[in-house]
C-alpha cells in the first residue's frame, strides 16, 4: 500500500488539475463547474471519455481538437503534469494520514487559483482564504506546537502583511491584494522554509519577467500585468520539496 500510494496520488493530482482547468475557466461566468459537460472552445463540441484522459488525449491528438483541429492550450496538460508530480512528492514525503488529506487539498485550492491569476490576473478571495484554512488546519495536524508553532504563525503573518502593504503603499502598482493571503498561507505550509520559498519567488519572477520583456517588441512593453502567484506557487513547492536554504550560503 504504501509502495502504491504516491503513484495513486499522482493519479488523482492530474484528474484533479483537470478538474481545476475547468473551474479556472467557469468560476465567476455564470456557467456551473459542478454539472455540465466540458467541451472544446473552439467547435463548441462535447469532449467524450478519449478527450478527456489526462496527459495522454492531449499528446495522443498532438495538442488538437480531435473534431476541428483547434490547438488547445498546452497550459492544460502541462497543468495536470505538475500537480501529478506534486501530488506524488508529497504522497512520498508524509506517507498517508490527515496531513496528507490537507496538503493534497492545499495544492489542489492552489491550482485553480494559480491558473485563475494566468487567465484573469486576479486572485479569486474565497479560494485565497479557503486556502488559509485548509493550510492553518495541515499546520495543525503536522504537529507543531509551542514556539515552533508560534514561530510560523510569526513568520507567515510577517510575509502575508509585508505583502499587503507592498499593494497598499503602491496603490497595487507592485503587487495585487490577493497576493498577500497565498503568500500567508504558502508560508504556513513552508514553516521553516517560508523565507526559503520566498527568495525563490522572487528570484523565479525575476528570471521570467526579464525573459518577457526582451521577448515584448519595445513599444509593447508598458501596462504588462505578469501574475505573481504563479512564481509564489513554484517557489514555495521548490523549498518545501527541497528543504534547501540559500540563506545557509
Amino acid at each position: 500500500m504504501a509502495t502504491f500510494l504516491p503513484y495513486a496520488c499522482a493519479l488523482l493530482g492530474a484528474v484533479l488539475a483537470s478538474f481545476a482547468g475547468v473551474i479556472s475557466e467557469r468560476l465567476y461566468t455564470g456557467e456551473s463547474w459542478v454539472v455540465g459537460h466540458s467541451r472544446c472552445n473552439s467547435c463548441n463540441r462535447t469532449l467524450t471519455g478519449r478527450d478527456l484522459i489526462p496527459i495522454i488525449s492531449w499528446l495522443i491528438h498532438r495538442g488538437r481538437c480531435w473534431s476541428c483541429k483547434a490547438p488547445i492550450p498546452y497550459r492544460y496538460a502541462l497543468s495536470e503534469l505538475i500537480l501529478a508530480a506534486v501530488f506524488y512528492a508529497a504522497a512520498l514525503r508524509l506517507g498517508a494520514g490527515l496531513a496528507l488529506v490537507l496538503l493534497l487539498a492545499a495544492f489542489f485550492i492552489l491550482a485553480i487559483v494559480v491558473l485563475y491569476d494566468l487567465r484573469h490576473t486576479v486572485v479569486p478571495m474565497p479560494l485565497a482564504l479557503l486556502l488559509i484554512a485548509t493550510s492553518g488546519a495541515y499546520l495543525l495536524v503536522t504537529g507543531s506546537r509551542g514556539m515552533e508553532l508560534a514561530s510560523t504563525l510569526m513568520v507567515a503573518g510577517a510575509i502575508g502583511l509585508g505583502f499587503f502593504l507592498m499593494h497598499a503603499l503602491s496603490s497595487g502598482r507592485w503587487m495585487g491584494l490577493g497576493d498577500a493571503p497565498i503568500a500567508l498561507a504558502l508560508s504556513l505550509i513552508a514553516g521553516k522554509e517560508a523565507f526559503a520559498g520566498l527568495l525563490f519567488s522572487f528570484w523565479i519572477g525575476a528570471v521570467i519577467g526579464i525573459f518577457i520583456l526582451v521577448l515584448t517588441p519595445r513599444g509593447h512593453r508598458m501596462g504588462i500585468e505578469v501574475p505573481f502567484v504563479p512564481f509564489l506557487a513554484c517557489g514555495y513547492l521548490l523549498a518545501f520539496f527541497t528543504q534547501w536554504n540559500p540563506f545557509l550560503f
